[in-house]
C-alpha cells in the first residue's frame, strides 16, 4: 500500500539565517509512505500528519536535510510495517523567484 500525503503547509521556524530562526516561515511538506499492509494493520495518515507537523514545530530544526532525517526515522518507528518513505519540504518563500527545497527517500 502506498500514502500519499500532498501539500501538507503550515508555518514553523527552519533555517539558519538569523531572520529564519526569529520568525515563523511557510512551508510545504509532501510524503509518500509505502508500507505491508495486513488485517486491520494500517497507517494512520492522519496521525502522520498531526505528528509531522508537530515534530517539525517542536524542534524547530536549522537544516531541512535534519528535519527530513529526523522526521522519516521518527514515523517509522512509529509505523514499523513502513518500508519506504519520500518527503521533501520546501520553502515558497525565502526566495522571490522560485522554491527551494529538499527531497529524501529512504527504504527500510
Amino acid at each position: 500500500m502506498k500514502i500519499v500525503i500532498e501539500n501538507l503547509e503550515f508555518k514553523t521556524i527552519i533555517g539558519i539565517l538569523d531572520f529564519e530562526r526569529e520568525k515563523e516561515q511557510k512551508i510545504v511538506i509532501d510524503i509518500e509512505i509505502e508500507y505491508d499492509y495486513k488485517d486491520k494493520e494500517f497507517v494512520d495518515y492522519t496521525k502522520i500528519v498531526d505528528f509531522t507537523v508537530q515534530h517539525i514545530k517542536k524542534n524547530r530544526f536549522y537544516l531541512i536535510e535534519e528535519a527530513l532525517e529526523s522526521l522519516s526515522n521518527n514515523l517509522k518507528k512509529l509505523y514499523p510495517q513502513i518500508t519506504a518513505i519520500k518527503t521533501s519540504l520546501k520553502k515558497p518563500d525565502i526566495l522571490k523567484n522560485c522554491n527551494v527545497g529538499i527531497v529524501l527517500e529512504k527504504n527500510f
